[in-house]
C-alpha cells in the first residue's frame, strides 16, 4: 500500500471514530439480539448495572462525592449539551469546588480560557484566541452556555486535548517514531485492553483496502498489522492526553471535582479515558451517558456484562431538521506548509474534483483571498451562492496554477 493511500484510509478510519461519536461494541455484541427500544424512559436515570431508576437528587448526591466526572456527548447534538449543562449545575450546586475540562481545546490555548473565566474576554474574541474554527470547528453555540457557566461562577476551565497534530503523527509513524519533544507532555499510554483493539479494529475495518482479487467483505486486518497498530496507539494518545491531564488537576492539590466535558468514543464501556485513568490511580471515575430511546437496548452492556456507563439519561431521538445544504468544496484539508491549505483528500464526484484538484496540493487563495488558516477556506466555501464559480491559486508540487471550482445550480 503506497503512503497516500495508507493516510487517506487512516484519516478517514478516525473520522469515522471521532466525528460521529456513534455508539459502538465488538462485533459479537452487535449481532446479538435488539431488544424492543425504551430500555432508559426518557427524562430518566438509569444505573446501567442494575437497570434500575435512580432518582435525581441520588444520582448526583452521590456523584458530588467523585474526584472525577466524565459527560460524554455527541458533538453536534444540541440536547446533549444542554444535558451536560444540567449535569454540572447540579454538581456544582452540591459541590462547588468543580474543575471543568475540555476535550474541545488543546492545551496550547490555556492562557485563552483563564482570561475568559477572568472574564477579560468577549465571546467573539475568545472564540478566535482559542482557534476554535480551526481546531474545534462545531457550532460554538452548543458549547456556549458551558463556558458562560463557567465564567458566571468563575470556575477554572481546563483545555485536556492535545493538538490533532501530534495525533496524526502518531497515526502515520507510531507512538515510538515520534520524538519527545513533539509529544507535548504525554507520557506512554497505558496499553489497550484486548477489546477495545477489537473494536477499533472494527472501526478500521470499514475503511480496509481489500487486497488484490479479494471483495470488501472479505477483508481482514491481522491484529499485528503495522497498520491497526498504529491507529490503535493514536487512538490511545488521544484518551491517554485527556486521562493525564484530569489526573494532574484532580491530584494537584484542593481536592477538587473534575468535571470532564468530552465525545462518547472516548468513554464507553470504560476503555478510552477511564482505563487510562485507572492506570494513574483514579478509580472512582463515573462515566455519565445521553441514550437515545431508539437506541439498541443490546448495546448497554457487552457480551461479558461490561456496561456501556455507570448512569444512562434517556434522550428523546433528535429531531432531523431540515436546512438549506452549504456549498461543499468536496476536500479534507489541513494546515499546509507553505502559506496556504493543505489538501489531505479529494471526495469522488464533488465540485472539488471536477475543477481538478488533488492530493497534496496548496490551496493559497480563494476568490483572491488569502487561505492561511482554514477557517479562511472554509468561510469562503460556505458563502459560495449555487450557480457560481471560485477562482482558487493552488500550489502543485513547485508550480503554481489558477483553478476554478464550478458550484451546480440547486435542481
Amino acid at each position: 500500500m503506497n503512503a497516500q493511500r495508507h493516510r487517506l484510509f487512516l484519516a478517514a478510519a478516525m473520522a469515522s471514530l471521532f466525528a460521529a461519536e456513534a455508539a459502538r461494541m465488538p462485533a459479537s455484541a452487535a449481532e446479538a439480539t435488539k431488544t424492543a427500544p425504551g430500555c432508559v424512559p426518557v427524562g430518566r436515570w438509569i444505573e446501567v448495572a442494575s437497570g434500575e431508576t435512580r432518582p435525581v437528587a441520588r444520582v448526583f448526591d452521590r456523584l458530588a462525592r467523585r474526584s472525577v466526572v466524565l459527560l460524554g456527548e455527541t458533538h453536534t447534538n444540541a440536547d446533549h449539551h444542554r444535558w451536560q449543562l444540567h449535569a454540572i449545575s447540579a454538581l456544582h450546586g452540591r459541590n462547588p469546588n468543580v474543575v471543568l475540562a475540555f476535550e474541545s481545546f488543546p492545551r496550547s490555548v490555556q492562557p485563552a480560557l483563564d482570561a475568559w473565566t477572568r472574564g477579560e474576554l468577549e465571546e467573539a474574541a475568545f472564540l478566535e484566541k482559542t482557534r476554535w474554527d480551526e481546531v474545534w470547528r462545531y457550532d460554538p453555540a452548543h458549547y456556549l452556555p458551558l463556558f458562560q457557566f463557567a465564567r458566571l461562577h468563575r470556575i477554572p476551565m481546563v483545555a485536556m486535548n492535545v493538538d490533532r497534530a501530534l495525533v496524526r503523527m502518531v497515526r502515520e509513524k507510531g507512538w515510538a517514531g515520534v520524538p519527545d519533544d513533539a509529544r507535548e507532555g504525554v507520557r506512554d499510554p497505558r496499553p489497550a485492553e484486548t477489546e477495545y483493539v477489537e473494536m477499533l479494529r472494527g472501526i478500521l475495518a470499514q475503511h480496509w483496502p481489500p487486497k488484490e482479487g479479494e471483495d470488501e467483505k472479505s477483508a481482514e486486518i491481522a491484529l499485528d498489522d503495522p497498520d491497526l497498530v498504529k491507529f490503535v496507539q493514536a487512538q490511545l494518545t488521544w484518551d491517554a492526553a485527556m486521562a493525564q491531564k484530569i489526573a494532574e488537576v484532580a491530584k494537584g492539590g484542593g481536592d477538587p471535582l473534575v468535571i470532564g466535558i468530552v465525545g462518547q468514543g472516548h468513554l464507553q464501556y470504560g476503555y478510552g479515558i477511564p482505563h487510562q485513568l485507572s492506570g494513574l490511580g483514579i478509580e472512582d471515575a463515573a462515566v455519565l451517558l445521553p441514550w437515545d430511546r431508539t437506541s439498541d437496548c443490546a448495546r448497554l452492556k457487552t457480551d461479558a456484562g461490561r456496561a456501556v456507563a455507570e448512569t444512562v439519561f434517556g434522550f428523546v431521538a433528535p429531531q432531523k431538521v431540515a436546512k438549506a445544504p452549504k456549498p461543499l468544496l468536496g476536500v479534507m484539508i489541513e494546515k499546509g506548509s507553505k502559506g496556504g491549505v493543505r489538501v489531505a483528500k479529494v471526495v469522488d464526484g464533488s465540485v472539488a474534483a471536477a475543477a481538478g484538484l488533488a492530493a497534496d496540493d496548496e490551496i493559497l487563495t480563494a476568490a483572491g483571498y488569502p487561505t492561511a488558516r482554514l477557517p479562511d477556506l472554509i468561510d469562503i466555501v460556505q458563502r459560495m451562492a449555487p450557480g457560481t464559480w471560485l477562482p482558487l491559486t493552488v500550489r502543485r508540487g513547485d508550480e503554481d496554477m489558477e483553478i476554478v471550482a464550478k458550484f451546480p445550480k440547486v435542481q
